[in-house]
């Protein structure tokens, strides 16, 4: 029994697998749906490339989630529309609107896989005249 139940649960995590990755997207999806800058910032690298209205620069995590935070203060979200999800080499992304009451930006959010899980490495968030 032993023998046959050992490489069935072995090939089961393996198939399974990506589908852990792909949560991550839903995930860091989820947190800006409700513009919470301490659930999102649990994805990100250690470095991450931000850009926003009026500044763009790769900061820190720490930086980044600072960043962030007061970016969502500064523009309360109301929701977050999403466009797009897919595969990118090495990863994930997304493209949607982030609804809030400043106006819509268009957001895309760019995952690749780092020691085995998935971190943000960009989120870039553009204005919509």
């Amino acid at each position: 029994m032993k023998k046959i139940f050992t490489p069935v649960l072995a090939v089961s995590v393996w198939l399974l697998s990506p589908f852990t990755l792909q949560s991550n997207i839903d995930e860091v999806i989820g947190a800006l749906r409700t513009g919470n800058s301490t659930e999102l910032s649990r994805y990100f690298d250690d470095n991450v490339e931000l850009t926003l209205p009026d500044k763009s620069d790769t900061y820190s995590k720490a930086q980044a989630q600072l960043i962030v935070k007061d970016f969502f203060g500064n523009n309360v979200v109301k929701g977050f529309d999403l466009k797009h999800k897919g595969d990118s080499p090495g990863g994930h992304f997304c493209i949607g609107t982030l609804q809030t009451n400043a106006g819509n930006f268009r957001t895309n959010v760019f995952m690749k896989t780092k020691d085995g899980k998935e971190v943000v490495k960009e989120i870039r968030f553009q204005s919509i005249e």
